[in-house]
């Protein structure tokens, strides 16, 4: 049952700040202009992935984490994580900037949310001419700094802000303050965690007038206040050849240029892999079961599949995995 390339329904989710990429540009079916996530698989409660195609159509992965376990995820991360999915992958349309925030890491989430921190990753798929994202301080700054220029509404003042373009990929630690910038689409990689916690919203209101909430007090002891210019990922190009762009204890992502025919071995690897196509398509194929992948779509490779068989004329992946 778990011998081909598991594709879920995804996760549409209206945001203040959504657009319409994910539709236009990803080929989501959304019928709003304010789309600001599509969850590609998720064991978030209350957002339970459903698988959409072959033998397992129509069971969730909860269901699926239930029955093959180990054979799922692979012996060691069925022994950390027992039956709970340990990523979050989405793909996410800014229109316009989402909230400045940062998340707690493992021991402060447990304590304070029964939750897993959240440390997290982006891909950039497309951004408009001049798009930014805000990622960390400019420099260095105190807890009294931080909370001066916050409560005199002048935190912009602090942030550090990068250009972003096409394949740009940054790595997010827990505390990094960080917020996505208006007309920026990406491919966003997480532990399993929905907690968020937001210190600056761009003084912005919904349609009733009202704020968003703000987390000032529970941000202060997750924030990191140290400059780290340790978010920028470099990788390689090479057609045909895994890139590694991140690294860290709870996953790992390689950018896979594909033309023509490869074959994938994951024998040495204890772990499901997810493919996400982040530009063209390809045809996924294990056990000589083959489902086609295009731009804005995720596929997942079950642990016990040793092989894989990529075809394409010319696609890049994201091949994600926890080591």
């Amino acid at each position: 049952m778990l011998n081909y390339p598991i594709r879920f329904q995804p996760i549409l989710k209206e945001k203040i700040w959504g657009g319409n990429k994910l539709k236009q540009i990803l080929n989501k079916p959304s019928t709003s202009e304010r789309t600001g996530e599509s969850w590609e698989i998720s064991g978030v409660k209350g957002n339970i992935s459903v698988v959409e195609n072959g033998p397992l159509k129509g069971e969730t992965l909860n269901t699926l984490l239930e029955q093959y376990g180990e054979r799922l995820l692979g012996e060691k991360n069925f022994e950390k994580f027992g039956p709970e999915f340990p990523l979050l992958i989405k793909f996410i349309d800014a229109n316009t900037e989402l909230s400045v925030q940062l998340h707690p890491n493992d021991e402060l989430a447990k304590k304070r949310h029964n939750s897993f921190g959240k440390t997290e990753m982006w891909y950039i798929i497309q951004a408009d001419e001049g798009a930014e994202i805000n990622i960390g301080f400019k420099k260095s700054i105190s807890k009294a700094e931080y909370l001066e220029h916050l409560n005199s509404g002048k935190i912009t003042e602090l942030l550090n802000f990068e250009k972003v373009k096409k394949g740009d990929a940054f790595f997010i630690n827990t505390g990094k303050v960080h917020a996505i910038g208006a007309r920026v689409l990406l491919a966003e990689i997480q532990q399993t965690s929905d907690i968020t916690y937001r210190i600056y919203d761009w003084n912005r209101v919904d349609e009733q007038g009202n704020s968003r909430e703000l987390h000032t007090d529970l941000a202060l002891d997750a924030i990191d206040f140290e400059k780290k210019d340790d978010f920028r990922k470099e990788y390689s190009r090479v057609e045909n050849q895994s890139a590694n762009v991140a690294s860290c204890e709870y996953f790992t992502t390689n950018f896979l240029p594909v033309s023509g025919n490869i074959r994938k071995d994951y024998s040495h690897l204890d772990s499901f892999v997810i493919y996400m196509c982040v530009s063209g398509e390809a045809v996924i194929s294990v056990n000589g079961n083959s489902e086609r992948i295009v731009q804005g779509q995720t596929l997942l490779i079950p642990a016990e599949n040793n092989e894989v068989q990529i075809k394409s004329e010319g696609a890049e992946l994201l091949e994600v995995f926890v080591a």
